[in-house]
């Protein structure tokens, strides 16, 4: 990938919405739907959701946190000192793989003997997580997992159509078309088009052509599979997934 892609400064992204009525449903996601609807069924209490990035993870943890009143921390951000009065509610661990090793064995514990859910989201499945710690690899081996799979037509014409409308971009049908057609079909990359054409359309203050989203996305279009993960990373605030 091009280091213009890699440093380029993207516009002013929408805050992130994790209502359930902005929640795309399709077969991609339906098993860990069907998952997350029934948490007293979860072998020991716990779930790990997974897959790309923007897939859906994130957002599907903030339904579940938000219907069960669960408590929401990011992995990296999880202070062992405080991991003994954690589990007073159902748990929700976002970007999980990220917590420390001790940390997270301590935190798994205390939620079991206090009889709380746990569930966990991350690009992989915890079974596949580089872990060190001999005891916390065979609980996080234990863990059920609900993968969300590639995204269907459907979910990505949706997705872009709402990520225009979110940026009051006006991109005629046709237009959206080629797009759908060319890029690479990932949620990731289209957020990523997204804001670049909405930094195009402020520079050129004029509609959006089929020639000006050529241009502004040409190395995202003509990207690899290899390219996506570097180019999904640049969409994802340091705070949040937003890539929903």
């Amino acid at each position: 990938m091009s280091q213009r892609l890699r440093q380029m400064a993207l516009p002013f992204d929408p805050p992130p919405r994790f209502d359930a009525a902005d929640l795309i449903e399709a077969p991609s996601n339906a098993e860990a739907r069907m998952w997350l609807d029934q948490p007293a069924t979860w072998p020991l209490g716990r779930l790990a959701l997974w897959g790309p990035a923007g897939c859906g993870k994130t957002h599907l943890l903030h339904i579940w946190a938000e219907r069960h009143r669960a408590d929401i921390v990011r992995g990296g951000e999880i202070d062992p000192e405080l991991v003994p009065d954690l589990p007073t509610a159902p748990l929700a661990i976002d970007d999980a793989a990220q917590a420390p090793e001790l940390a997270l064995l301590r935190l798994l514990n205390t939620a079991a003997e206090a009889g709380q859910p746990v569930l966990l989201a991350d690009r992989a499945p915890p079974g596949r997580w580089n872990v060190a710690l001999p005891d916390l690899a065979s609980r996080l081996r234990a863990i059920t997992t609900a993968p969300i799979g590639a995204a269907e037509d459907m979910l990505l014409r949706q997705l872009l159509g709402r990520l225009l409308f979110e940026r009051r971009l006006q991109v005629t049908p046709q237009v959206q078309d080629y797009l759908l057609l060319h890029l690479p079909r990932t949620p990731a990359v289209l957020r990523l088009a997204a804001a670049r054409l909405d930094r195009a359309a402020y520079s050129a203050r004029g509609a959006i052509t089929r020639a000006l989203a050529t241009m502004a996305l040409a190395d995202l279009l003509a990207a690899s599979d290899d390219d996506i993960p570097v180019a999904a990373d640049m969409v994802v605030s340091p705070d949040t997934d937003r890539i929903v």
